[in-house]
């Protein structure tokens, strides 16, 4: 069990690592760019993956396909121009504060679109999540702090996003393998970002294409788009699923450390207030609630490997991202 959670852990340490990655990475090159040449990278590696591991007969059914479409449109276009153009203007620091809304966004909007019951901790965790927004908002719209209204909007737009995407998981789940699914996201991403970022191609500055941006775009498109899957549902197939979300909390935690170390960013008094909201919003949202006997029946009906054709792809919170 220590290993599984030593795999969720560092999946979402991964998540976290890649947002001030992120920002390096869009403060020097076009952001369809960016999103584009990260999934083309991204489908040279899950294409043998997927070949080795999963070995699908057949491509997915049309409706499959047809759903993936969506979710590579928001989960992967939108999340990437949200996320990328907000941290243009904001800082990783409050970037990361951010993103740790997903949990709260999720539950409600699976109460909103999908009828499912939130529940008392749902919506303490949608309340705590505003709250901490707005008390990092007000500080921005005082302009206070090396952060930025404008780019927390685009990176909650980016949420948003990825919120869709973890939603319109939940009609594939059983029905693709972790691995596939992932692939054939990243092909209709690259598709739909492959026009906008040839367009981009004349705003690339001269000595943008470096070997220090090419190496932090190789790291950004692998850990984001592989290796975080890789250990996020090696980790669920040993780990209870209902505790895999709380996990997510080293995604809010790393960003901002990395924020302050490498990139220099100032924590200040409301981004602590701020990351305690958040913290509670995200145990709020994902700490485990089922009975001993209802763990042992998820443990039990866990498919026995990562890309088996009954993979979960529907976790608390898939860190396919970005």
């Amino acid at each position: 069990m220590l290993a599984a959670y030593l795999m969720l852990a560092s999946s979402m340490m991964l998540v976290g690592a890649n947002v001030p990655v992120a920002k390096l990475l869009a403060e020097a090159l076009p952001i369809p760019l960016i999103a584009c040449l990260r999934c083309l990278l991204a489908c040279a590696v899950l294409w043998p993956l997927m070949r080795l591991i999963e070995r699908p007969a057949a491509a997915p059914s049309r409706a499959v396909m047809g759903n993936l479409f969506w979710q590579a449109a928001f989960g992967t276009a939108l999340y990437n121009a949200g996320l990328l153009a907000g941290l243009r203007f904001t800082s990783a620091l409050e970037g990361g504060l951010v993103l740790a809304t997903l949990p709260a966004v999720v539950a409600v909007g699976s109460a909103l679109w999908l009828g499912e019951r939130l529940g008392g901790r749902g919506w303490g965790a949608a309340a705590l999540a505003g709250v901490g927004m707005a008390a990092i908002n007000a500080v921005r719209a005082g302009g206070g702090g090396e952060g930025s209204l404008a780019g927390n909007a685009l990176v909650f737009a980016g949420v948003v996003g990825e919120a869709v995407y973890v939603l319109l998981a939940k009609r594939n789940a059983g029905r693709v393998g972790v691995i596939t699914a992932a692939f054939w996201m990243q092909v209709f991403s690259a598709a739909q970002l492959l026009p906008f970022a040839l367009v981009s191609l004349p705003w690339l500055a001269p000595g943008a294409a470096s070997a220090f941006n090419a190496a932090l775009l190789v790291f950004h498109s692998l850990t984001a788009s592989v290796l975080c899957v890789l250990l996020w549902y090696g980790g669920l197939r040993r780990a209870p699923a209902n505790v895999a979300g709380v996990f997510s909390a080293f995604l809010p935690a790393t960003a901002a450390a990395l924020a302050v170390l490498v990139l220099g960013e100032a924590f200040t008094a409301v981004h602590g207030a701020g990351f305690i909201l958040m913290l509670g919003s995200i145990l709020l949202a994902t700490w485990p609630g089922a009975s001993g006997r209802q763990r042992r029946d998820q443990r039990e009906r866990r498919p026995p490997g990562i890309g088996g054709a009954g993979a979960r792809a529907d976790g608390p919170w898939p860190p396919r991202g970005s």
